[in-house]
């Protein structure tokens, strides 16, 4: 050893016997290596030790939570006395004495505090409590029941009939008797069915749907979205009757309205006999009209919310057969992201929510007594088919009863926070958000087409469910079929008008009938028509800007153009008419020498040029 390392890579040391120490790094490098596997070999032996002491840790603290409160209190009763005693430990009392003393103040023995001791040896001061928890179970004595006999039961019980427990019990009784079984109680059945779990019970009890609502609902948070930014639409049949105009029978109308995801809103809504895709295309309309274009759009995969005129082109319609030429529906073609939910879901659509409002609101107004039809036919009125109401009246009930649903103060939403109403935090929030207004042209998009209407062949004007309309472009289509574009809730309005290949023509006005003896409509037409007149003079004589003595002049003939020289025949055919045979006045005609003589030159130039020709004499005929 180098007396110059002393105190750096070895000391002596100073336990009984004496000797030396050495740090490791004095060692050659083959024994330090063997060392350190060495050291490697000792921790991979402790480590499964370790692990098996932080699970009989865990295990020991999950034990003491499930036991009851009672049990519970009689651990930190215990735990309180080991305190006691530690605490005079700590201030010199030797243990024996500590313990007898706070056994005689504690009403304990002193048994039992060793007893105690003995639970927490060896665990840490933190783990005592729950060690020092009862453990003790008593034993219980188990019925023994056939496996046949329980497998019949199950198959009983456990069917969507819903059969009670001692029917299924009395009826496994007189199977007992044939078979000989020994059956136990049925309160220690019925508790063995009960610990099969409520979830597989009402599985096979009540359904699948029945499961599903006992799966607590997600909670979504609607206050990431802005004003317009998603919205939601459904339709709600009323249980009210109604006389539609055309319809002999009264009907239950149906709404269906689009509803702001953020607030909770509606913001549009249509009314029909039955829920339509044409109804869904007004609907959506009327919102974009009025708010502009939304984000996103959850609907239901319903007949009419998933047609191909809203959706079409949709990959996930789930709807209907997606195929590659299928023309892209509105909201597409809108840049509305559509999401399909589920159907009858008060998760996925909150618009599920305000129906119950005007179930109970609309449905059972003081104006609607005698026609109201009740929810199920359960749960009928004592008045039920009474009454029914004009559409009229409805309609204005159902306007009035929707906007009091959007301007109720208090609401108790998120984004309202119990003190604004639906209508005021739409609007604060619309007045700051991006909203997408659409064109004019895409307005035209939800509108209802009407094909093959064919124009009069003199003014151009067409006819659509008995009204007139007439625009001043229609005069260059006379005659000819249009397609048009209208709202059928608004015929008195304009309607758009395009030819067959999709081409817009024009904005048509409604021409309204008036009274045969309204002197001011009378007044009005004429003056719409001596202006219209006006205006095509006006365009007459900005096109004919020439006047006719103009046009005359500039097609009037030459007098100075010269005389037109006749043209003189090069052969000339002989015109010897017959001499006159009968009467004193007959002329007789005279031959003439120098046309013969000019025939005879002709007739031997032929002959030249053509050598079979033979000159006859004409008098030989």
């Amino acid at each position: 050893m180098n007396p110059e390392l002393k105190g750096q890579t070895w000391r002596e040391r100073n336990g009984r016997g004496g000797g030396y120490e050495f740090t490791m790094y004095s060692l050659p490098l083959p024994a330090q290596a063997a060392l350190v596997m060495r050291m490697q070999a000792a921790e991979a032996a402790q480590k499964p030790d370790e692990d098996r002491a932080r699970r009989e840790r865990e295990d020991l603290w999950w034990r003491f939570d499930a036991m009851p409160e009672n049990r519970k209190e009689e651990a930190r009763r215990a735990y309180q006395i080991l305190d006691a005693v530690e605490t005079l430990i700590q201030h010199g009392v030797r243990k024996n004495y500590a313990i007898i003393q706070i056994a005689a103040l504690r009403g304990v023995g002193t048994t039992t505090i060793y007893n105690w001791y003995r639970d927490v040896r060896g665990l840490n001061r933190c783990d005592w409590l729950a060690a020092l928890a009862p453990h003790y179970a008593t034993a219980k004595s188990r019925a023994e029941c056939p496996r046949e006999a329980w497998e019949i039961l199950k198959a009983d019980y456990l069917r969507l009939s819903g059969p009670t427990f001692n029917d299924c019990y009395r009826r496994l009784q007189g199977q007992a008797k044939k078979e000989g079984w020994k059956l136990p109680s049925a309160k220690t059945l019925k508790r063995r069915m009960d610990a099969l779990g409520p979830a597989l019970l009402t599985l096979c009890r009540e359904g699948n749907d029945a499961l599903h609502r006992m799966f607590p609902a997600q909670e979504r948070d609607r206050s990431i979205f802005h004003a317009m930014e998603a919205v939601n639409v459904d339709g709600h049949v009323f249980d009210v009757f109604v006389d539609y105009p055309g319809i002999q029978k009264p009907v239950r109308p149906v709404l269906v309205a689009f509803q702001d995801l953020f607030t909770g809103m509606i913001l549009s809504w249509r009314l029909d006999i039955s829920e339509n895709k044409e109804m869904v295309r007004l609907a959506f309309g009327d919102m974009v009209e009025r708010y502009g274009i939304p984000h996103k759009c959850y609907l239901d995969n319903g007949r009419a919310f998933a047609s191909k005129w809203l959706t079409g082109g949709v990959e996930n319609r789930y709807r209907f057969k997606l195929r590659d030429d299928e023309p892209q529906g509105i909201m597409p073609q809108l840049g509305v992201d559509v999401r399909f939910v589920n159907p009858y879901s008060g998760q996925s659509k909150p618009i599920e929510r305000a129906w119950r409002d005007l179930a109970q609101g609309l449905a059972k107004h003081p104006l609607f007594e005698g026609a109201y039809a009740g929810n199920n036919p359960m749960n009928k009125p004592e008045n039920y088919g009474s009454r029914s109401v004009p559409l009229e009246l409805f309609i204005k009930v159902v306007a009035e009863g929707i906007q009091e649903h959007n301007e109720r103060i208090g609401r108790r939403s998120k984004v309202c926070g119990g003190k604004l109403s639906f209508k005021q935090a739409f609007e604060a929030s619309y007045a700051t958000a991006p909203i997408t207004k659409a064109t004019p042209e895409q307005r035209r998009l939800w509108l209802l087409a009407a094909e093959a209407i064919r124009a009069d062949k003199t003014t151009g004007e067409f006819k659509l469910e008995g009204n007139r309309f007439w625009a001043e472009e229609l005069t260059a289509l006379r005659g000819q079929q249009l397609v048009v574009r209208f709202d059928p809730q608004a015929l008195q309005g304009s309607v758009f008008v395009y030819r067959l290949d999709g081409t817009f023509v024009c904005e048509a006005p409604c021409l309204a009938a008036a009274g045969f003896a309204d002197k001011g409509a009378a007044q009005s037409h004429n003056r719409a028509r001596k202006a219209w007149i006006k205006a095509q003079k006006d365009m007459e004589k900005a096109q004919n800007r020439m006047s006719i003595a103009e046009l005359q002049d500039i097609y009037a003939p030459d007098p100075d153009a010269a005389e037109e020289t006749p043209m003189e025949a090069k052969v000339v055919r002989p015109f010897r008419p017959a001499a006159a045979t009968s009467g004193n006045a007959a002329i007789a005609i005279q031959p003439d020498e120098e046309e013969d003589d000019y025939l005879v030159r002709a007739m031997e130039m032929e002959r030249a040029q053509r050598p079979g020709l033979r000159l006859v004499d004409p008098d030989d005929y």
